[in-house]
């Protein structure tokens, strides 16, 4: 028998990095599938524009990934907040925009038992993307030639039985101006959320998940799902909670994809109003 999804009230994810090579879009899905919420919260670069515009492909897992999201929207008018990322910045030009259940705006206010979050991508505190784009596309490439080294680097380990390594989350954590500039940018968003009269923020961006506390502030990172694969949720008494999909996969393995006609019937299944009301 199918183990029942976990029930939480809302679910926030960002960099997904739909149509990219290392974006982890199945794994994303998988973790969708098996979880409920009242609210969905895509927090920005759900969709990687600047890869798309530079030639990289759309594949079949990023459309079921967005099709499973609209299907929950069609039949159980799911409530879908999407904010503008710095790879999605083309949607700046329509904001605030609103159908069905879909609102696409720029942030928001998270009312909570415990407080007011301010939710945004998080990209308003990155001097290179806000104003140098061209320095900022060049670290994109760097970054995604780095990523392509990394999958590279772990289809070895996987020959040679070992587990995951993220080159770029090692990077990261040694070299000391990134470490200077995550702490940096998490000071900055905890002091915008204050400014604006919220007890925390939730935000993305830089690839980094945390759940910390600067003095009487909350700081929230979903990470991505591109390297941390990781999401927030916040449980029906107001509790939030870092979820990581190396943990949630334990409780809920991955099985082999079947063929096409076999995923079109396990989708109607999964969004049967009996079945996905059970979640609720």
């Amino acid at each position: 028998m199918k183990k029942p999804p976990l029930r939480f009230k809302t679910i926030f994810i960002s960099d997904v990095h739909l149509g990219t090579l290392n974006c982890k879009a199945k794994e994303c899905l998988h973790f969708l599938k098996n979880t409920r919420c009242d609210r969905l919260v895509l927090n920005g670069d759900i969709i990687d524009g600047w890869q798309l515009g530079r030639g990289s492909k759309w594949g079949k897992m990023d459309t079921k990934f967005v099709r499973y999201v609209l299907k929950r929207v069609e039949k159980h008018q799911q409530e879908v907040i999407y904010l503008r990322g710095n790879h999605d910045d083309i949607l700046s030009r329509f904001l605030p925009m609103e159908f069905s259940t879909v609102k696409i705006v720029e942030d928001y206010i998270h009312e909570n038992p415990n407080g007011r979050y301010l939710v945004l991508h998080g990209d308003v505190f990155d001097t290179i993307t806000k104003n140098f784009t061209f320095l900022a596309h060049l670290g994109d490439w760097g970054y995604k030639m780095l990523m392509s080294l990394n999958r590279w680097y772990n289809k070895y380990r996987s020959w040679r039985g070992k587990e995951y390594y993220s080159l770029s989350k090692a990077i990261k954590a040694k070299v000391k101006k990134a470490v200077s500039f995550i702490s940096d940018f998490e000071e900055k968003l905890a002091k915008l959320a204050a400014s604006r009269g919220c007890s925390g923020v939730i935000c993305g961006h830089i690839h980094t998940p945390a759940d910390k506390h600067f003095e009487n502030l909350h700081y929230l990172n979903s990470g991505d799902w591109v390297e941390s694969l990781s999401a927030i949720v916040e449980h029906q008494d107001g509790r939030f909670e870092l979820v990581h999909f190396k943990d949630f996969v334990l409780e809920y393995p991955m099985k082999e994809e079947g063929t096409l006609a076999e995923a079109e019937e396990e989708l109607e299944s999964e969004l049967s109003p009996k079945l996905f009301a059970e979640g609720f």
